[in-house]
C-alpha cells in the first residue's frame, strides 16, 4: 500500500517500518521509479554520510568507530578505512553492537568515538545513548542524509551508485535450509560437525583461502589468528575471488542459515558470483 501512494504522490522517500519500531526500509524515488534499497545499502550510505558530514565539519573524532555483524557487507570495510574509522565487527544480533557502545563508554571512557552501528537486516543506530537499534533515530538520519543529497541534485541510489564505481559492486543473499523435527536438529548439528572436521578447498570453483570457526574462536589462512568474540557456532569462508559464504544454524528455528558475499567488477559480475554460491551452497551442506 505504501508503494501504491507512492505511485500516486511521488515523493522522494518512503520509509517503513515494523510494529515495534526498531527496524526501517526504504525505496527511493528514481525518475519515477521507486527503488527498494538493502539493508547494507542504506548502513553503507549512513556510515559514508555520517562520517563526511563530520569530517566536513571538523567535527570527526580523533579515533571514529562504527560497528556491525560479521554477516554484513564486506564493502563497509574500504569505506570506513578512507575515513579512518575503526571498523568492529560482533556476532550477529544488535545486542552485541549495544555491548560494544557500553564497552566504549565504561572501559575505555570513549564513548564519543562512536559513530554509526548498523546490520543487514534493517537495523541502525547512532549516538550512544540507546543499545538497541532504533528506527526513530534510523529514520532521522535517513531523512537528513536524503535531503542533504537532494540539495546536491542527488537521490540516494545515485550516491549508492557513485560508492559502487569507487569501491566495487558487493551483493549479498541469505539462504535458508529447514530441518524438522529432532531427526532434523541432528541432521544439522551432523552438517556443522562435517563443516568443521572436513572443510572446504573449494567453492562454486573459487578455492578457499581462509576461513574462521567462532565456536573455536579460531581463523585460519588468510587471516590466521585468534578471533576475540563469544563462543559461537558459526563458520566463515573466504574465498580467492573476494567472496564469502557464512554457515550457521539459526538461533530460533530449525534450520540453517547461508550467508552470501559476492564482489565484481560490475553488478552483473557480483550477481553472478551470488548465483554461483547459491547453486553450490546445498553441496556445501552435504544435501
Amino acid at each position: 500500500k505504501g508503494l501504491e501512494l507512492c505511485d500516486k504522490l511521488q515523493p522522494d522517500l518512503l520509509l517503513a517500518t515494523d510494529p515495534d519500531c526498531d527496524r526501517v526500509g526504504i525505496a527511493v524515488n528514481q525518475g519515477g521509479e521507486f527503488v527498494l534499497m538493502t539493508g547494507n545499502e542504506v548502513g553503507i550510505l549512513l556510515l559514508d554520510f555520517i562520517a563526511k558530514v563530520k569530517k566536513e565539519q571538523g567535527k570527526l573524532p580523533a579515533h571514529p568507530v562504527a560497528v556491525t555483524t560479521i554477516v554484513s557487507t564486506d564493502m563497509v570495510d574500504p569505506i570506513a578505512k578512507d575515513y579512518g574509522v575503526e571498523l568492529r565487527r560482533c556476532l550477529t544480533g544488535f545486542k552485541y553492537i549495544g555491548d560494544i557502545i557500553a564497552e566504549l563508554e565504561e572501559k575505555e571512557g570513549n564513548a564519543d568515538s562512536y559513530l554509526l552501528g548498523f546490520e543487514e537486516s534493517y537495523g541502525y543506530l547512532s549516538g550512544g545513548y540507546v543499545r538497541d537499534k532504533d528506527a526513530v533515530d534510523g529514520s532521522m538520519l535517513i531523512c537528513e542524509m536524503a535531503s542533504y543529497y537532494k540539495r546536491q541534485g542527488k537521490t540516494l541510489v545515485d550516491v549508492m551508485n557513485e560508492l559502487y564505481e569507487t569501491y566495487g559492486y558487493y551483493q549479498n543473499a541469505t539462504l535458508n535450509f529447514g530441518f524438522e523435527g529432532e531427526d532434523g536438529m541432528k541432521t544439522m548439528q551432523k552438517i556443522m560437525d562435517t563443516l568443521r572436521q572436513e572443510p572446504p578447498t573449494e567453492i562454486a570453483g573459487a578455492k578457499v583461502v581462509g576461513r574462521s570457526d567462532y565456536q573455536l574462536s579460531q581463523s585460519y589462512g588468510d587471516k590466521e589468528g585468534a578471533i576475540d568474540l563469544p563462543k559461537s557456532n558459526v563458520l566463515e569462508y573466504r574465498l580467492e575471488n573476494g567472496c564469502k559464504l557464512i554457515v550457521r544454524p539459526s538461533g530460533t528455528e530449525p534450520k540453517i542459515k547461508i550467508y552470501l558475499s559476492g564482489k565484481g567488477a560490475t553488478m552483473d559480475e557480483s550477481l553472478a558470483e551470488i548465483e554461483k554460491m547459491k547453486a553450490a551452497a546445498p553441496a556445501l551442506l552435504g544435501l
